[in-house]
């Protein structure tokens, strides 16, 4: 009995640790798992960062949320961004999170201050490239302006969103507040940002374009 307690404690000791081991196995491969996630980034203004609405009603987080852990939604959208402020931003960004998708959501600061159309598609451009040649697949998604701007200027403004997304083959969101825009109910006092309320319709409008995309990043992931 003597030698039989130190024998028995030897042989839990070695459960035990076996079962730690495990454990820590089944610990670091969740967290592997967790790091595989294909990482999704947002980078837009304020129709992106739930400007004048709670954050959480945003039509960012609901894309996270549709999701549902499948993959991680970075939004590093800022409010009264501008393509060239996209621009300077990106690269650190890409470096930081080596996103899988990038989602551009830009151009409508620019256009609400009047700057040139051939400067937003510049950057815009830019941005494209970046985001290629790290890897990550582009959704560009456009926007217009008011018609008080004049036909031209308008027409020049979204026109650059059509012929990038030909040049760069990259799928295109015409208009991201389609049925949303001229829907007063949809639309904060300003005329310009969306409500809580067409935070959905917006995801919808982006989902189709979007969602190609996840699979095939989801498709190579599981290879």
């Amino acid at each position: 009995m003597k030698h039989g307690i130190p024998v028995a404690w030897q042989r839990l000791n070695r459960m035990v640790t076996g079962g730690l081991l495990a454990l820590i196995v089944i610990f670091n491969a969740s967290a592997l798992n967790a790091d595989q996630r294909p990482t999704l980034l947002v980078m837009g203004d304020s129709l992106s960062a739930a400007y004048g609405i709670e954050q959480e009603l945003g039509w960012v987080t609901l894309l996270a949320e549709r999701l549902d852990g499948e993959a991680q939604v970075i939004n590093a959208s800022i409010s009264g961004e501008t393509t060239s402020g996209g621009a300077q931003r990106l690269a650190s960004i890409i470096g930081q999170r080596q996103p899988d998708i990038v989602l551009l959501e830009l151009g409508g600061n620019d256009g609400l201050r009047g700057l040139p159309p051939t400067q937003m598609r510049s950057n815009l451009a830019s941005m494209i490239e970046q985001s290629q040649q790290a890897g990550a697949d582009v959704l560009l998604l456009g926007i217009d302006i008011p018609p008080n701007y004049g036909q031209a200027y308008r027409d020049a403004f979204t026109s650059v969103f059509h012929s990038l997304a030909d040049e760069y083959d990259v799928p295109l969101v015409p208009f991201l507040l389609e049925d949303i825009a001229l829907n007063e109910q949809l639309m904060q006092d300003d005329g310009i940002h969306p409500t809580a309320e067409a935070q959905p319709i917006i995801l919808d409008n982006v989902w189709p374009a979007l969602e190609p995309l996840l699979d095939s990043v989801f498709q190579a992931s599981a290879e």
